[in-house]
């Protein structure tokens, strides 16, 4: 149950984002929540890896332990790539000159 209203506020948020910046709202919400299961996944690689190579001994059969590495993981990419988008498109917003003022002057140089 959790899990259904982490991945509803994460779309939420990926969705209001691409409406700010008049992008597809749909497709940037479902783009959230494939961000969060593609870092959750991402993530028990790397730490499956790790206890590989440096014997670590981490318990993989406990479902905390493996809730905690894919929320963490999944959570922490998720708003990277947030943040990610929202500097990219807040770089790219044109300003539309207000050039009403401007009509019938000389053109100063």
């Amino acid at each position: 149950m959790l899990s259904i209203v982490l991945l509803y506020f994460i779309g939420k948020y990926y969705y209001e984002l691409a409406q700010e910046y008049y992008k597809h709202r749909w497709g940037y919400g479902i783009l959230g929540i494939v961000v969060y299961y593609a870092g959750s996944a991402i993530g028990g690689v790397l730490v499956a890896l790790a206890d590989d190579l440096f014997d670590l001994g981490i318990n993989f059969e406990s479902r905390i332990n493996l809730m905690i590495i894919a929320f963490s993981f999944g959570v922490s990419l998720a708003v990277l790539v947030y943040f990610y988008l929202n500097r990219r498109w807040k770089k790219s917003v044109v300003v539309p000159k207000d050039e009403i003022d401007e009509i019938g002057r000389s053109p100063q140089n």
